[in-house]
């Protein structure tokens, strides 16, 4: 089931909060109502953080079941908030990890500009094989597809070779798509994981078919 949704009265929610099968990290000032959409949608527990006093989680954190990397200057999180995962704070001239690192328990896919060495220490803290790509000739590739354990939602920007590779790669069906009327950076826009689905109020019928077709 989708359900439309805002955080800080924003519909870019994939800008203000990241979320796994098991748990999602939102903003502090988040609304009630937002918060408890998120813990009942998707079936997770919620966590408010700041990350370097901002409230751009989304943008600048990045997750799957084995790690979260995180800028070098993100607050240090508590275990209860960890559990078992690796976190990795990473130090490097691109730090809005959640923008440029995509990944599900199979790979990730990151900004090309990333160095050799920051490659390795996300491979070692998420556990996956890293490549560097872009989507649709977007750099940003977390901004630019929602990935889960289930399937991946692209921007339309990308081609059928394309699609081909991240289903390849990610071990997921892939399909294109738009979210919040129009706007073909869907991570900014749509989260989810293998047990629901949220966007941004803005997000048309047609769209929401597209995204339950592929995500649901």
């Amino acid at each position: 089931m989708i359900k439309k949704i805002t955080i800080l009265r924003s519909n870019f929610i994939g800008v203000y909060a990241k979320v796994w099968e098991d748990v999602a990290f939102v903003p502090v000032p988040i609304e009630e109502e937002s918060f408890h959409e998120i813990e009942s949608g998707l079936n997770v527990k919620v966590h408010r953080i700041l990350i370097d006093s901002s409230n751009l989680i989304g943008s600048l954190m990045v997750l799957n079941s084995t790690g979260i990397v995180l800028p070098s200057n993100g607050e240090e999180l508590p275990h209860e908030m960890i559990g078992e995962r690796r976190i990795l704070y990473l130090k490097d001239r691109i730090n809005a990890v959640g923008n440029d690192i995509l990944t599900n328990d199979h790979a990730a896919m990151v900004h090309r500009g990333y160095t050799a060495s920051s490659i390795k220490k996300i491979s070692d803290a998420l556990g996956v094989e890293v490549v560097k790509g872009s989507i649709g000739g977007i750099k940003t590739v977390g901004s630019a597809a929602v990935l889960t354990a289930k399937g991946m939602l692209v921007t339309p920007e990308a081609d059928e070779e394309e699609l081909k590779y991240l289903a390849d790669l990610f071990k997921v069906p892939v399909k294109t798509g738009t979210a919040n009327f129009g706007n073909m950076y869907v991570g900014s826009s749509v989260l989810a994981n293998s047990k629901g689905v949220l966007v941004g109020k803005e997000t048309t019928p047609v769209e929401l078919g597209r995204i339950d077709d592929i995500l649901s």
